[in-house]
């Protein structure tokens, strides 16, 4: 009974001796980058511990065991600690060995630049947990030995101790000699003089080897001051300049260059160039430009035109250059102001209103720009009366298409027209005639003739010239048909006049043409006439003592004679011959 229990409050005791070890942390459960070991291998519950970084790192954690497990209350992880800019070195670099950063452990290591060398023993630095280890490097410019020369040669610059990059200049002391060598040394990274020290010699030159031309006289030596005369090869031209044979050699080097000839633009108001792409032409060849639309070769009015490279280097024709078409200010000396109104947009097609000087007109509202310039042509016109048309006249002398203001011409009417004397016109401000009167054809009127007919169709008037036939009525002589003409007077030639026939009847005359009716011993009942027409009547009544007592009443016959006449016979005559009386009728009305 005793073993069993005793077994049993022992397991009790290693149950609780357990479960009090599984409350505790453990220092290899830390698992950070770069940090030391905890001071104790095992913490118990509630326990804080504080982990630094290494040497050379930043940083810091501070955890908390809590059942078992590591709690963090700070967690600052562990960086490279950093080291401030080593700055830099004169006449030096530096590079950092590896890496990017001036952190813990990085190297730099220095170098000198061109020239200059290492005075210091060591030439790197390390960051380190101080700081920068070492001091800044030290680069020191190389040295060159002294330059010695002759009587003849002057050196200028640092003679005694040249230090590299040093330039030492020589001259010779006599203007007449040159320098045999290099004019300049300079002192090189090496420490040893670019050349060697020259000499002076006499001035001469040698004949150059001139590519594509040959020396004129050529001689195996030339002295100070000559002139070398070259020539160039066909197709190739001298540079400008003659070469001199100097100090330092040939003034100018003889060279020549080929000839050719550039387009300025292949591309601006360019529709097509033949050939194509090419801009560079050789002496000979040629070249077709053809312009675009609403371009042209200035001054030439051409579109499309075949240029010719010579051999001076110059095309055969300078104007290469496509322009766009415009018109420049025209210069008509009767436009009025033409810088006024002709300027601005002068371009193809544009239009501009303008006027003239006195004295002449605008040919059109608006001059327009053409490719034959401003148009219409000319823009202003001499202000002109045309020639008149005067219907029936002619200009009298000096007969032209038009007439200049105020000048005056004379016409005259043809014959047969009226005025007869000559008329002067002048040609007014308005272009316009002035005083015309005009040329109305002279005719005769009607003539008016007694006692007689047209024969044939009547008009009012006749012309100058013309001719026609009256008849005499009935009773009147001449009988046959008489002609007569209108001459140039307006009068009408050989009229001859109607004449009445006499006629006896009772011893009394029938018919009178100017005497008004007549009746002895009567008077006429109503109004009285000098002239009645045929078929007319009248009545008469004879008067006191004379019979018949009643009116008589007659009428005028075709004849032209009074029918039915009764005379007037007095009651106690006695001679019974009485005058029968005779009445005349005629149709003048």
């Amino acid at each position: 009974m005793r073993v069993p229990v005793k077994l049993l409050i022992f397991s009790f005791w290693l149950f609780f001796l357990n479960c009090s070890r599984c409350q505790e942390c453990h220092r290899e459960d830390i698992k950070y980058e770069n940090t030391e070991l905890a001071e104790k291998a095992s913490y118990a519950d509630g326990e804080t511990v504080r982990v630094n970084c290494m040497i050379g790192y930043i940083g810091l954690y501070r955890l908390k065991c809590e059942k078992g497990e590591w709690k963090k209350s700070i967690e600052r992880p562990c960086a490279k600690k950093k080291c401030s800019n080593p700055g830099d070195i004169p006449n030096g670099n530096f590079e950092l060995a590896a890496g990017t950063e001036f952190v813990f452990g990085a190297t730099l290591v220095y170098t000198c630049k061109k020239g200059y060398e290492m005075a210091s023993r060591i030439n790197q630095r390390t960051c380190r947990a101080q700081g920068w280890d070492n001091t800044v490097p030290v680069c020191e410019a190389v040295k060159c030995p002294a330059i010695r020369t002759d009587r003849d040669v002057t050196a200028s610059g640092n003679t005694e101790e040249g230090s590299y990059g040093n330039v030492i200049h020589f001259e010779c002391v006599s203007s007449g000699k040159k320098i045999d060598g290099s004019s300049d040394i300079h002192c090189e990274e090496t420490g040893e003089w670019s050349d060697v020290v020259p000499t002076c010699k006499d001035i001469t030159c040698t004949t150059p080897v001139i590519s594509n031309g040959y020396a004129v006289e050529q001689m195996p030596e030339y002295q100070k001051d000559a002139i070398l005369k070259y020539r160039c090869n066909p197709g190739f031209k001298p540079r400008e300049g003659n070469p001199r044979c100097a100090k330092f050699g040939w003034t100018l080097n003889p060279e020549c260059d080929e000839v050719t000839c550039e387009l300025q633009s292949t591309t601006y108001g360019v529709e097509k160039i033949n050939p194509e792409g090419k801009t560079i032409f050789r002496a000979g060849q040629s070249v077709e430009i053809t312009c675009s639309k609403n371009y042209w070769f200035s001054f030439t009015k051409e579109t499309s035109k075949t240029f010719t490279c010579q051999y001076n280097g110059e095309w055969d024709d300078r104007r290469t250059v496509c322009q766009e078409i415009r018109c420049e200010v025209p210069h008509d000396r009767y436009l009025s102001r033409p810088y006024s109104y002709l300027r601005g947009d002068m371009k193809l097609g544009a239009k501009r209103s303008y006027s003239c000087k006195f004295g002449y007109r605008e040919t059109a509202k608006e001059a327009t720009c053409t490719r034959d310039g401003w148009t219409p042509k000319p823009l202003c016109a001499e202000k002109m009366c045309e020639a008149p048309n005067i219907p029936n006249a002619e200009i009298v002398e000096g007969q032209r298409p038009n007439y200049r203001i105020n000048s005056t011409i004379e016409y005259k009417c043809s014959l047969g027209f009226k005025p007869v004397q000559p008329v002067q016109i002048t040609c007014d401000s308005q272009r316009q005639w002035t005083y015309i009167r005009q040329c109305t054809e002279i005719m005769c009127e009607a003539p008016n003739i007694p006692n007689a007919e047209i024969v044939g169709k009547q008009g009012s008037h006749y012309r100058i010239n013309s001719t026609i036939e009256y008849k005499c009525s009935t009773g009147f002589e001449p009988e046959k048909p008489v002609k007569i003409t209108c001459d140039s007077q307006r009068q009408w030639t050989d009229i001859q006049t109607c004449t009445g026939v006499l006629q006896l009847f009772n011893i009394l005359p029938l018919n009178s043409i100017e005497c008004s009716p007549y009746i002895p011993n009567a008077e006429i009942v109503g109004k009285q006439g000098s002239n009645y027409k045929i078929n007319s009547t009248i009545e008469y009544k004879c008067s006191t003592g004379f019979e018949p007592e009643q009116p008589v009443q007659i009428t005028c016959d075709s004849q032209r004679q009074w029918t039915d006449i009764q005379t007037c016979t007095g009651v106690l005559q006695w001679f019974n011959i009485l005058p029968l009386n005779s009445i005349e009728c005629c149709d003048i009305n």
